[in-house]
């Protein structure tokens, strides 16, 4: 006889729901091809070509050479298994310097497969007791919440207001935590037009936020992956740009910068750390034995790419970028000038307008679910993402996330249509009260409509 196994014997990361409604979610993508997918945040894919792989490959070979590296120690280094923190440290390093003026040492910096992966060394290499809890945003990036999740580690939410985080909540919620019997070790949170709800946070929030930071003993995670992409040029300086006191552990990634595909993500731990005996190391220099276990190092040819690339823009992701930026300026736009003329007429639709990145959040009269989501894509051609995913309770079920970073300008405005005629015929019946805007404006974390920022 076959064997056969008890699901609820089984590790609650294979069940965990986040995970269930992303793979709900490629499994309508897959089942309705034709429809307008306005839910995947992937970034365009007509900036690269297969036959940039080449010339990044042999740009990188050179700089090798140039350091002065042999035929033979440039083969090894490629084809071999490699440091477990990368090659790539002085690199980054520059290139944070040069981009965001954060100043760490190369030692500092480790290089992981893509940013999932540092989320996960950090988060193992944090909690250390089963007291040991984390702090995030809430709406919350799936894929944070599922790693601690696979870790069983317990995330506390915080929730988030339409400016961001409010760092008094942050001090708030830390309190708690601590008069309950557990340690608050660190908060996770995207300060620049975040995932899912593309929110950004003001720079004298992000000052108040390490100063709380520094009264509740936390670490902050800070996810930057779409920094690059404001619409204007204002300075968003980055939360480890105005660390002083070392309480970042800044996480990024080239997945939007370069492509998806190279799976190259960073973690900078530039924090102290100090032994029984009295020896300092860097974090960074830590967490590697938390990494040799999972990957045993980052691939090097997959390095190499993007050393390539970093060493064709001079370590100038900014100046190297901005072919993608007016890109992703451009289609963000459009979905606001969309939403604007198609939902001109309905007071119960509302949507915030992001100042840069990829999302942007809708509020709706229906229930947005799964359900719903399937319907859309069947009956309408029209893919979007419930809000619902993004929280741990009964959060944002009536709010759906849209995406413009994938398409044509041309494709967001038919999705968008096709999305108000969805909303149209499937609202719910309105309250005779009159619920609509007022209702929505009662919420301090809703959205506020373009054209009413509120």
């Amino acid at each position: 006889m076959a064997t056969e196994l008890a699901r609820e014997d089984l590790h609650a990361s294979v069940s965990d729901p986040a995970s269930a409604s992303m793979n709900f979610l490629n499994e309508v993508s897959a089942r309705f091809p034709d429809a307008v997918s306005l839910a995947a945040g992937r970034p365009h894919e007509g900036f690269h070509s297969t036959d940039d792989l080449d010339r990044y490959l042999r740009t990188y070979l050179a700089h090798l050479e140039g350091l002065g590296l042999d035929a033979d120690q440039r083969r090894r280094q490629l084809l071999q298994y490699g440091r477990t923190n990368g090659h790539l440290g002085v690199l980054i390093a520059r290139t944070l310097l040069l981009d965001e003026g954060i100043e760490v040492p190369a030692q500092a910096v480790m290089v992981t497969t893509g940013a999932q992966e540092a989320m996960v060394v950090a988060l193992r290499g944090l909690c250390a007791g089963p007291g040991d809890v984390v702090l995030a945003v809430e709406p919350c990036y799936v894929g944070f919440t599922g790693a601690a999740r696979l870790l069983g580690i317990e995330v506390v939410p915080v929730p988030e207001t339409a400016d961001g985080l409010d760092p008094e909540a942050v001090l708030a919620v830390a309190r708690a935590v601590r008069a309950g019997g557990r340690r608050p070790r660190a908060l996770y949170l995207v300060p620049n037009f975040a995932n899912p709800s593309g929110v950004s946070m003001p720079v004298p929030a992000r000052r108040r936020l390490l100063e709380v930071a520094a009264e509740a003993d936390l670490l902050l995670l800070e996810d930057d992956p779409y920094g690059l992409f404001g619409l204007d040029e204002e300075p968003r300086p980055t939360l480890k740009a105005l660390d002083t006191g070392q309480r970042v552990i800044h996480i990024g990634s080239f997945a939007k910068s370069f492509f998806p595909g190279v799976r190259i993500g960073f973690l900078v731990a530039d924090q102290a750390v100090t032994d029984a005996q009295g020896r300092r190391t860097l974090l960074a220099e830590e967490l590697s034995t938390v990494k040799s276990l999972l990957t045993v190092n980052t691939s090097p040819v997959a390095q190499a790419l993007v050393g390539g690339f970093l060493v064709e823009s001079g370590c100038n992701l900014r100046t190297a970028v901005k072919e993608k930026t007016e890109f992703y300026r451009r289609n963000l736009r459009t979905l606001l000038a969309a939403l604007e003329r198609s939902f001109a007429d309905e007071p119960r639709v509302r949507w915030n307008a992001p100042a840069g990145g990829f999302f942007a959040v809708v509020e709706v009269p229906m229930t947005a679910d799964e359900n719903l989501l399937e319907i859309s894509g069947r009956d309408y051609g029209v893919l979007w993402t419930p809000m619902s995913f993004f929280h741990a309770g009964d959060g944002g079920r009536r709010a759906l996330r849209l995406s413009c970073s994938a398409l044509e300008p041309d494709r967001i405005e038919e999705g968008v249509r096709r999305l108000a005629r969805l909303v149209r015929e499937r609202a719910d019946t309105p309250d005779p009260a009159g619920p609509g805007r007022a209702a929505v404006a009662a919420d301090p974390a809703a959205p506020a409509g373009s054209r009413d920022p509120g």
